[in-house]
């Protein structure tokens, strides 16, 4: 971590996914300091998300103030959990594609399919191309199976064919936002609309037409408007300066 402090954090947990975060963080980064971390396992070790709270909070525990955290996914489960246990060091939590049921991603949808339908891994994976990202060509779709392949080996995701892991329903204890796409087939409004009956005063929930499961790579400037809206509606709004850091 660079020695200027983030004003904010994207969480990725997926070094497959982490190509579609860069728009919607640069965009941010025109405004804000944003950080990206990282969390990426290989196929020998196992799929633990208690592993990355512990890494996650000894990289928060460098900043002197809390910080706004990011994460689509696994990587919003991720700051779900942590903000949760440490809202201490949280100054908000904005979650894209996470629904009230939270541990539901993509991976318990396809394990669900391997388990009902006769069919290949290969069209299952097809099949969730088109869910996650709409209709694709041929070759854009043969890309993306390779990707998510990579991903049910290397994601922190808690479901295997042997179980589905589910986390009940609660609020959290900081300015909270929910962000979503319409036409997504792994969270849907139904998913995300439940999160209203947590919501504190100032929580938002926000959902754009289009975009599906990855919205904000599709429309990143449309989904960093909204956030920033979000830190603006916030007290003690104090802007860093303008860098990214990673990690």
């Amino acid at each position: 971590m660079s020695k200027s402090l983030p004003y904010a954090i994207w969480l990725n947990t997926s070094q497959s996914f982490q190509r579609f975060a860069k728009s919607p963080i640069r965009h941010l980064s025109h405004q804000v300091a944003i950080a990206e971390w990282n969390y990426y396992q290989n196929e020998d070790e196992p799929s633990s998300l208690e592993i990355a709270l512990v890494l996650l909070h000894d990289y928060l525990k460098q900043c002197n103030q809390p910080v706004h955290l990011i994460g689509h996914s696994t990587g919003g489960l991720l700051g779900l959990l942590y903000a949760r246990k440490h809202p201490e060091r949280v100054k908000s939590l904005t979650l894209l594609g996470v629904g009230v049921y939270p541990a539901v991603d993509w991976q318990a949808h396809y394990y669900t399919l391997r388990q009902l339908l006769p069919i290949s891994q290969e069209i299952i994976l097809a099949q969730m191309v088109q869910h996650l990202f709409g209709y694709q060509e041929k070759y854009s779709t043969q890309a993306l199976v390779k990707l998510l392949k990579r991903d049910l080996n290397t994601s922190p995701s808690p479901h295997s064919l042997y179980q589905k892991v589910s986390i009940p329903p609660a609020g959290v204890p900081v300015p909270f936002m929910v962000c979503g796409s319409e036409d997504d087939l792994i969270v849907d409004t139904n998913s995300l609309r439940g999160w209203k009956k947590y919501f504190k005063e100032g929580d938002r929930l926000w959902e754009y037409p289009w975009g599906h499961h990855f919205f904000h790579y599709f429309y990143p400037e449309q989904v960093a408007r909204e956030i920033l809206k979000f830190w603006q509606s916030l007290p003690a709004l104090d802007f860093f300066p303008l860098e990214v850091c990673q990690k």
